[in-house]
């Protein structure tokens, strides 16, 4: 479903992505582990299209996007979504006109429609009857869940979650993780996450890849990673069970 072939990025001199590459089959949960700053957010940039590679391509589907136009890029990026770190959700509108802007903006369809499907989608993240509330009056974990409802309500094939469990208490992350796996599981979605959570990101991955300085040192599975002798897997994984109080053998 996506593929980054070979892919550097250079931003005011200094390559943010260095020959990077790596698959997403369809329906395939792949996780971005890395410390901050490691090009794992410039990532999701390069796959909506919204950076240009220096060199290297980007494929999503069986489409090259790597050099179209922002015109011929409309029809896949309509085929992806994404749930923002911080949800940018419209202070000023309703939960029910945040999840139902693009529907509104992007797609001819009758209000009945859209209300209709706004309905399902905030049923789907569990938020019936939080249609007439503002952002400011809902929690952390409800705001995610809102972006989450936005993200799946024109039913894309591809959702990209930028640290989506970030700043979260332990309840409503496994929350937003359970959420992850059903849009998988129910609806087949592909996705790429991007965090520097283990826990969640072990909770949701079919693969993961750790960048360090731009570069993927490892790509595999949840169980390579903790098996792999790579010094700075090794030194990443120490790091991560010590900031989260887990003793290190």
């Amino acid at each position: 479903m996506i593929q980054i072939n070979h892919v550097t990025t250079i931003v005011d001199g200094r390559k943010i992505l260095d020959d990077v590459s790596f698959h997403v089959k369809d329906g395939e949960t792949k996780v971005m582990l890395g410390p901050s700053g490691a090009g794992k957010s410039s990532l999701l940039k390069i796959i909506l299209g919204l950076w240009r590679p220096d060199s290297g391509s980007v494929i999503v589907g069986n489409t090259d996007i790597t050099r179209l136009s922002e015109r011929d890029q409309l029809p896949i990026r309509r085929r992806m979504s994404m749930v923002f770190q911080g949800n940018a959700l419209f202070d000023s509108l309703t939960v029910a006109e945040n999840v139902g802007y693009f529907l509104n903006e992007h797609h001819d369809l009758h209000p009945t429609e859209v209300a209709d499907r706004v309905g399902d989608c905030l049923e789907f993240v569990n938020l019936k009857n939080t249609e007439e509330m503002l952002p400011e009056e809902i929690s952390g974990g409800m705001k995610k869940r809102v972006a989450i409802a936005r993200a799946i309500s024109f039913h894309p094939e591809i959702i990209l979650y930028d640290e989506p469990t970030t700043g979260l208490d332990p309840v409503n992350a496994k929350t937003v993780t359970e959420l992850i796996l059903r849009l998988k599981q129910e609806r087949g979605v592909t996705a790429v996450v991007v965090t520097h959570i283990l826990r969640d990101a072990f909770a949701v991955a079919d693969s993961l890849a750790l960048m360090h300085e731009g570069r993927i040192v490892f790509d595999g599975s949840p169980e390579e990673l903790m098996s792999s002798s790579n010094p700075f897997v090794q030194h990443f994984l120490a790091e991560i069970r010590e900031e989260a109080g887990i003793p290190v053998a």
